[in-house]
């Protein structure tokens, strides 16, 4: 049976179920979810959360929010956040792998098949990877969109059918939902033009994805022919729920 391959980006606004703690309970939701689709689908894990990680431990001297600070609570918190995954996973009989990459790993041919048969080789043998991006020495996520256009990268790379970007909304709507009640859920997008104007910026003390970064990861996605679905990952069972098309989520088509 042919397993289609999906991506899963789960942001910092996810993981911490709206709160300033990563969340265990979002975590074994997320487990239950993997164990109970790994018949089916080979999943990929990108995952933010380590600056927010760190936070729940440490509070380091440094000059406010400074690129040199967040790096350092990276490296603090990256640790932290795989001994949550793995602690987690391991209850529901899930094994993890971690992978940290870099813009420059995504743009150098050799180390794109390196990536690709690591991947392919986890996958096949039962090892579900949770990727991120190596803050330490790349600042790219940090500025720039929570790790949206990363988990487009390694879609391509991995030769995936689908990639879902899990949001702290529904999807896109035509107006900013935090804001007005009465905005509209898109629920499908074929021409990205027709939606610029409803891209908003949206962040939080915790992350910084927004809708702009996420349809920069739309773009990646479709030059290489893959579906990209935003979806709320605040809701219990969001990636099961959404697969079954039990809940409204935003599809972006590749036509």
């Amino acid at each position: 049976m042919d397993r289609k391959k999906i991506v899963l980006k789960l942001g910092t606004s996810t993981l911490t179920a709206g709160s300033t703690h990563i969340s265990y309970g979002k975590l074994e939701d997320i487990a239950r979810q993997l164990l109970a689709l790994r018949d089916t689908y080979d999943i990929i894990v990108v995952s933010s959360g380590a600056i927010a990680t760190a936070k729940q431990f440490v509070s380091l001297s440094g000059n406010g929010n400074t690129v040199e600070l967040k790096q350092a609570l990276s490296a603090i918190g990256q640790p932290k956040l795989m001994s949550m995954y793995d602690e987690v996973f391991e209850k529901f009989g899930l094994h993890m792998a971690q992978c940290l990459l870099t813009n420059r790993d995504i743009d150098h041919d050799v180390s794109r098949t390196n990536i690709k048969n690591t991947l392919d080789v986890l996958l096949a043998n039962g090892y579900t990877p949770i990727i991120n991006e190596n803050d330490t020495v790349a600042i790219e996520e940090i500025m720039f969109g929570d790790n949206d256009a990363l988990a487009a990268h390694v879609a391509v790379i991995a030769e995936a059918e689908l990639v879902v970007l899990a949001s702290d909304v529904d999807g896109l709507y035509d107006r900013n939902i935090h804001t007005d009640k009465d905005a509209i859920l898109i629920e499908e997008v074929s021409d990205l033009k027709s939606v610029e104007s409803y891209i908003g910026e949206s962040t939080t003390t915790l992350g910084t994805g927004g809708m702009r970064s996420k349809l920069k990861s739309v773009e990646i996605c479709r030059n290489a022919g893959i579906e990209v679905w935003i979806v709320n990952g605040q809701k219990q069972n969001f990636l099961v729920e959404a697969l079954a098309h039990k809940i409204q989520f935003t599809t972006f088509t590749t036509t």
